[in-house]
């Protein structure tokens, strides 16, 4: 399903699978919390913590990524983060909220909004913050200098994704990886696959694991 596109109950019923599966904290993507007013994310956050997740993101972007809006606006924004924040603030385990300034994903590239809006979501509560496609380093250590609150950097842009120890120097404190490692994999499936198409030969399975390397990799 396309980004954007997905329900609530969808969202969290995807979540509550994998928290099911696994003995790992899970944190998921709840988009811009699924719903209208700060009651409705009120809602998300607390069936999000339901559920078992212990950690959760927030963003900015409107629902369905409306052009003509792309963000709601600080104020808005800044009340769904505080609602998410009052939810998850109650319980009786720690939750990690992120809330994410999407300007640069969304056409509006204005550093300088992107920090406001940091640090607006860090005073309503957030406990990590991001701002993913920021364009280079320059930008990333500005964003960091400008916040008190742990920042996470968004790998998987190409040209705007950094080694672990220059994104460290910069400042940043957590790092994820978005889906470029299913981009990676689906990479290797259709170089495989036109491989066999248009060479009528299997080269791919020569630098492939092998099943038992792979059945070892699962254990681990």
């Amino acid at each position: 399903m396309r980004d954007g596109r997905i329900t609530r109950d969808q969202a969290l019923a995807h979540a509550r699978a994998i928290v099911e599966a696994v003995d790992l904290p899970v944190s998921a993507d709840l988009e811009s919390g699924f719903g209208k007013t700060p009651e409705d994310v009120v809602q998300t956050y607390s069936e999000a913590a339901a559920i078992g997740l212990v950690g959760a993101t927030i963003e900015d972007a409107t629902p369905g990524r409306s052009r003509d809006k792309p963000l709601f606006d600080i104020g808005e924004a800044t009340e769904r983060v505080a609602a998410a924040a009052e939810a998850t603030g109650k319980l009786d385990f720690p939750f990690v909220l992120t809330a994410r300034a999407e300007g640069f994903l969304r056409g509006s590239t204005d550093l300088d909004d992107v920090i406001r809006r940091l640090q607006a979501y860090e005073k309503a509560g957030a406990r990590v913050l991001m701002a993913p496609g920021l364009p280079d380093l320059a930008s990333v250590e500005k964003v960091c200098a400008a916040i008190s609150k742990p920042f996470n950097f968004m790998v998987g842009i190409p040209g705007k994704s950094f080694s672990v120890a220059q994104l460290e120097q910069a400042g940043v404190r957590r790092i994820s990886l978005a889906t470029s490692l299913y981009r990676a994999a689906m990479g290797g499936l259709i170089a495989a696959a036109r491989e066999i198409k248009d060479g009528e030969t299997f080269g791919y399975v020569d630098t492939s694991l092998s099943s038992a390397e792979l059945a070892g990799f699962m254990r681990e």
